[in-house]
């Protein structure tokens, strides 16, 4: 057991987001595992559980929501069902490569908060504004990463949107057709059992495509998002003691970028430029490395 702990605390010290984004899924999933099953042999009912459980998944019900702020957060990190978290920790894991590979890791975790939060925001509307969804309103709520995770996809089709996947039977497939089948599979369940899931995978489908467009316009829609974690991470990080020097040397030193190997703003604007025009495909290996080492460090 001390074993898994000390994998879990190794995972999030290597600073990979994609592996940490899986594995807070995964580790909130087997809580709430373990959880169901203690209280259903403790009671022999779910009714405790089902409360638990009403307490972290969003409602469509404003009043509701606004005495439980903090699920427009949590809903999207939690899953009940087995396939369920299967499947959209898959999708994560092989488009989520994608996305850290080219933009790194924060721009991975703004997509999928910001999927998630998009998600969110689509069911709220949907279920409040349109009759046909309405009646469900009072007692409808949500969980699942599904949001999240294709915000992730299509902008990973977006960014790169004739990568290819090879499927099992069918082969090679262009990302850009992979995430459009999961739009249109949205759409059409828009009207099902699990039109509120379905309309928030709408919202994170469109976040995702907005993002990279603004993106590649120059504009990152997840700053906010680095903002407040860098408030948060700034609270809790140990404080250095304040080392004053009045050196010149010293404070060369600290405005230089010569011989750092960073890319100047305006090589990142001709590659924003190029990609504005052209797509991704058409940069080099040099210009993506440029452009990653850029983002990391602009975030």
């Amino acid at each position: 057991m001390t074993s898994i702990f000390d994998d879990i605390r190794n995972a999030f010290r290597l600073r990979n987001a994609l592996n940490q984004l899986i594995l807070i899924n995964v580790i909130v999933f087997v809580v709430l595992l373990l959880l169901r099953v203690i209280l259903r042999i403790s009671t022999h009912s779910d009714a405790l559980f089902e409360t638990i459980l009403e307490y972290i998944a969003m409602p469509a019900n404003p009043g509701v929501l606004l005495t439980r702020p903090w699920t427009i957060f949590t809903y999207f990190f939690t899953h009940r069902e087995f396939f369920h978290i299967i499947f959209n920790m898959l999708n994560l894991y092989w488009f989520g490569m994608i996305i850290r590979e080219y933009l790194g890791d924060k721009k991975l975790v703004s997509l999928y908060i910001l999927g998630g939060l998009a998600g969110g925001l689509f069911f709220l509307l949907f279920y409040n504004l349109i009759p046909y969804y309405q009646p469900r309103a009072v007692y409808a709520t949500m969980i699942g990463a599904s949001a999240s995770t294709l915000a992730v996809t299509v902008a990973a089709a977006t960014l790169l949107p004739n990568f290819q996947f090879n499927l099992l039977f069918i082969g090679p497939v262009k990302i850009k057709y992979i995430a459009a089948f999961f739009v249109l599979l949205s759409i059409s369940g828009a009207i099902g059992d699990n039109a509120g899931g379905n309309l928030a995978h709408l919202g994170g489908a469109f976040i995702g495509f907005l993002f990279i467009k603004q993106l590649q316009r120059g504009t990152d829609l997840g700053r906010p998002i680095h903002a407040v974690g860098n408030f948060f991470r700034n609270i809790f990080k140990p404080r250095t003691p304040l080392k004053v020097t009045y050196k010149n040397q010293s404070r060369t030193s600290t405005y230089t970028t010569s011989g750092s190997g960073e890319p100047s703003q305006t090589e990142i604007d001709l590659i924003l430029d190029k990609i504005s025009k052209s797509g991704y495909e058409s940069l080099s290996k040099e210009e993506k490395q440029k452009l990653f080492r850029a983002s990391q460090k602009k975030d």
